[in-house]
């Protein structure tokens, strides 16, 4: 057998026959590129929304996170109302007079308020330790916790009209009141503000697709009523809700998929993908005391050129004088070279003006922050149900309706610890970051909360459609379009902000005197009394 290594002759050609190298097992699957694929996909995921945008310096101890609790915001003072609430239901939860119930609504709406505002804290102290993307998920996910238990404890008391209009209500709360605030707020420290409008663009897709969810059942019945009995046309409507809450539901995990792991990008401020235009601050007069010394460096900077421009005519002189015209180079060379030495020395000394990135400091570790999220959680879930309990009591003495407590009073309690997020980063120019909070949060309500709560109420046997009131359903739908409009050049200022504010106090105004119509409990479906 001839040696593998030994040059062979062929055709007149010597050529060497190398050795067959021996391949080495592989580290990884490589029979499944799909799988390693998908690895690499949920690695590079997991890297994007887990790393904070800032490094997190060390969590305080137990007795300094809870002082920091204790004195976070002044809103701490209405705490005492939740034992106040708490004892007044008990004391007076037999045979209440209006009155009473009153007295019960007024300080459970007062302890869910500071409540919510330490939801809100937690959430920012968990959102330190991931991504701006998963940040504003978080943000909006639990700012919703609220509204969201509010609800479950309404569909299960069978206040569907309840349920209805204060999710309506947390829907316009989120797209005029708090986004007007951030817009509003950034303005007065900006001229312009930028944010990503891709992002925007889809998120108002979303939008206006969950409000044509919520309209055609409403032009079902205004068009098909009149043709189909009532005992018929209920059950219907009922089945036509379901099937458009679970496709809701769906097009929600999709939103969620393409937000954290097909289109990261989309949401990355610093990606250059991101089409976003950059905020513009008011110009600044400078002060006097900037203006002299502006006025001394030009005038030392035109002493230093004209004595640069002797010390070359002086060099340029003697070097002809002599013949050397090299001398001339080398002297030039030495000056430029001790300023840019000197230029140097002042940049390592930190006159530059660039100073490291600083650590955001947390105030809870994050076990603390988990369980702290989980104890208010339970407070506002108990004290929730004590405000549900009361509202028919509120309601009944005419002074105040249904309506307006569902779409503007329980909303404001509700987003109070999304207002605060979403205006304290827009003054700090993250605006995508309010847009995350604010906008995000209504899709959360409009395709995720909605559907929900319509599917569970089909679980538990609790009639409720999505044949919202009429009214609500053309103000949700302006209201989307306006917000549309808005945000579709990438850019805002106060005045924008002003405008969508007001549109929620013409709103809060309308809703004061409007009476609200039930239009689903007409059909007399089974599972709530009628």
């Amino acid at each position: 057998m001839p040696d593998l290594d030994e040059p062979k002759l062929k055709k007149g050609l010597l050529f060497w026959r190398r050795p067959r190298p021996v391949r080495q097992p592989s580290t990884h699957n490589s029979q499944y590129p799909s799988q390693n694929r998908l690895q690499r996909t949920l690695r590079r995921v997991w890297t994007t929304n887990m790393t904070p945008e800032t490094p997190v310096g060390e969590a305080p101890g137990f007795f300094k996170s809870a002082a920091t609790i204790i004195f976070s915001s002044w809103l701490n003072l209405l705490l005492f109302c939740i034992p106040v609430s708490w004892a007044l239901h008990f004391v007076w939860q037999k045979d209440t007079t209006n009155t009473q119930d009153t007295i019960i609504f007024v300080f459970s709406f007062l302890s869910i308020i500071p409540l919510a505002k330490l939801l809100a804290f937690a959430t920012d102290e968990l959102s330190l330790r991931v991504g701006q993307t998963l940040a504003g998920l978080l943000n909006a996910t639990l700012g919703n916790a609220v509204e969201l238990i509010v609800s479950i404890i309404a569909l299960i008391k069978c206040e569907l009209q309840i349920v209805q209009s204060s999710l309506v209500g947390s829907v316009l709360s989120n797209l005029l009141l708090v986004l007007g605030m951030c817009f509003f707020a950034g303005g007065m420290r900006y001229s312009e503000q930028g944010f990503g409008i891709s992002a925007v663009q889809i998120q108002s897709s979303l939008l206006i697709l969950s409000v044509v969810a919520v309209l055609l059942p409403a032009a079902f019945h205004f068009v098909a009523g009149a043709q189909i009995d009532d005992s018929r046309e209920g059950p219907e409507i009922l089945s036509v809700s379901h099937g458009a809450s679970i496709i809701l539901l769906v097009v929600y995990i999709s939103y969620l998929v393409f937000q954290l792991f097909s289109h990261t990008q989309l949401y990355d401020e610093e990606h250059a993908s991101v089409n976003k235009v950059k905020s513009t601050p008011y110009p600044k007069k400078p002060s006097k005391e900037k203006m002299n010394d502006l006025e001394q460096g030009a005038k030392n900077a035109t002493a230093t050129a004209s004595a640069l421009s002797d010390v070359q005519l002086t060099v340029r002189s003697t070097g002809t004088a002599n013949g050397d015209v090299k001398g001339n180079a080398t002297v030039g060379e030495v000056i430029i070279s001790s300023t840019m030495s000197t230029e140097a020395t002042h940049v390592e000394n930190g006159d530059s003006g660039h100073t490291e990135e600083e650590k955001e400091e947390p105030q809870m570790s994050l076990q603390s922050a988990i369980i702290f999220l989980i104890v208010v959680t339970v407070l506002v879930a108990v004290t929730a149900e004590f405000l549900v309990s009361s509202i028919d009591g509120l309601t009944d003495g005419g002074h105040i309706s249904k309506e307006f407590v569902g779409v503007i009073l329980l909303p404001i309690v509700g987003n109070a610890a999304e207002h605060v997020t979403a205006v304290t980063v827009s003054v700090r120019d993250k605006l995508d970051l309010s847009l995350g909070v604010a906008v995000g949060s209504s899709i959360q309500i409009a395709l995720f909360v909605i559907p929900f709560i319509v599917t569970l109420g089909w679980m538990i046997g609790k009639p409720l459609t999505l044949l919202f009131d009429p009214f609500e359903s053309i103000v949700l739908f302006l209201s989307v379009i306006v917000v549309n409009y808005t945000v579709q050049d990438g850019k805002s200022n106060w005045l924008e902000g002003a405008i969508l504010m007001c549109l929620y106090v013409i709103l809060a105004v309308v809703f004061w005197y409007y009476p609200g119509t039930d239009v689903a409990n007409n059909f007399n479906l089974p599972g709530c009394p009628g």
